[in-house]
């Protein structure tokens, strides 16, 4: 057997005769490897990755081997945009008959591959995953054992792989050509950790693509990384405001940073729009009641396109790979023109 082969027919004893060992010392290596020595635990562990072997616990009672189960690996369960999508996931796989099983990343790759790997061995069919950026050893994981899955929250089909979602940093270059036409020439950029995340990655090349537009460069010290937080908000403005003069603009790349900010322009007597426009994305709840300038995303419809794409997979039914789908910038009220003040004031409060 080779290591294209499906592990839909390769069975544990298998496995185990690769490794050289009894059927019985093979499942002990997987379900109780302080049972058995690390020679035997490398062996068949080795023995499993060439097989592409996946003991599939809930599909071993059913004579269909089907489970009915999809996954995903969502990065947190502490922002609510991904919330909604699971939500909605859910919602559409339980009116076409599935289950869903969540389980997050907190934004590790490599736990991102063991948790696809815990979500399949649990019986998953199908994965959902959010973002481009991957370790290779799960896409290789994946296609061994012929399970399908769709990127969500990006889009790139030109990296080859199933898409849902939109181009984040298109979206951010939208923000700063709209803040262009305000009169906006000084930009702040206040972002997630850009570390194996590629939202926030491209999110902060979109501004940077805007200003290269016009001939322009976006200055280092006009960007600064900060945990997803409302504090990484506050002190992401206090970090852009110790620069000099201040930028008469900040683009966030979540609307909690975004209210991060506006809470730390309070504190320090800004007034938004007047003295700096703030623009968050995603469009949260609270944006509204805010009145936050902000790029929507539509997480909803991410959710309900991806659980269709994978059942259609599943049932062998055509299915376009790519689906690029619309966000739009809703316009509020905490961007605005700048005024000549802001354009020349220093920042002499944040000192």
């Amino acid at each position: 057997m080779d290591k294209s082969s499906t592990n839909k027919n390769i069975k544990l004893s298998d496995v185990a005769r690769l490794a050289g060992c009894a059927t019985g010392t093979a499942s002990r290596a997987l379900s109780r490897p302080d049972m058995v020595s690390k020679d035997v635990i490398k062996r068949v562990q080795a023995a499993v990755e060439k097989l592409g072997y996946t003991p599939n616990n809930a599909a071993k009672s059913l004579r269909s081997r089907r489970s009915n189960l999809i996954g995903i690996v969502i990065p947190t369960i502490d922002h609510s945009i991904f919330a909604q999508a699971v939500n909605a996931l859910e919602n559409r796989l339980s009116q076409l008959g599935y289950s869903l099983l969540v389980t997050t990343s907190q934004f590790d790759l490599k736990r991102e591959l063991q948790q696809t790997q815990m979500l399949v061995e649990r019986g998953s069919e199908g994965v959902v995953l959010v973002g481009r950026m991957h370790d290779p050893e799960l896409y290789e994981f994946l296609r061994i054992r012929g399970i399908p899955y769709i990127n969500t929250y990006a889009y790139r089909p030109s990296e080859g792989h199933p898409f849902v979602g939109f181009d984040n940093s298109k979206a951010t270059a939208q923000i700063a050509e709209y803040l262009f036409t305000l009169g906006h020439a000084d930009i702040g950029v206040i972002s997630g950790a850009t570390k194996d995340n590629d939202r926030a990655t491209d999110r902060v090349a979109g501004v940077k693509e805007a200003y290269r537009a016009r001939g322009k460069e976006l200055p280092p010290d006009r960007i600064t990384e900060q945990p997803y937080t409302i504090s990484g908000g506050r002190e992401g403005l206090r970090y852009l405001l110790s620069k000099g003069k201040r930028p008469t603009a900040v683009v966030c790349s979540s609307d909690i940073l975004a209210f991060g900010a506006l809470s730390e322009c309070n504190a320090l007597g800004l007034h938004v729009p007047e003295d700096i426009s703030i623009i968050g994305f995603d469009d949260h709840e609270l944006a509204a009641h805010l009145r936050l300038t902000t790029m929507q995303v539509p997480a909803v419809e991410i959710g309900q396109r991806a659980a269709e794409y994978l059942v259609a997979k599943l049932n062998g039914d055509p299915v376009p790979d790519h689906a690029e789908l619309e966000v739009r910038l809703i316009a509020r009220g905490t961007a605005g023109p700048p005024s000549r003040k802001t354009a020349s004031a220093r920042t002499e409060k944040a000192r």
